[in-house]
């Protein structure tokens, strides 16, 4: 059975973030916009772009 992944795409500045909000992005592979990272969909990487939404856009649910 292959893990259902998520495409994540920066789209908003971690500059005059809280720390927090900068250390979830580098977690979630990202670091500089427009970046995109494909990450397994698990509870907790789905908290992590919660946190994170407004910086974040969800490209796609890659099956």
């Amino acid at each position: 059975m292959a893990h259902k992944t998520l495409r994540v795409e920066q789209i908003g500045s971690p500059i005059r973030r809280e720390g927090d909000q900068r250390a979830t992005l580098i977690g979630l592979k990202l670091n500089k916009l427009h970046r995109v990272s494909e990450l397994e969909d698990t509870p907790s990487v789905r908290g992590m772009i919660r946190k994170v939404q407004h910086l974040v856009r969800v490209v796609s649910d890659a099956a």
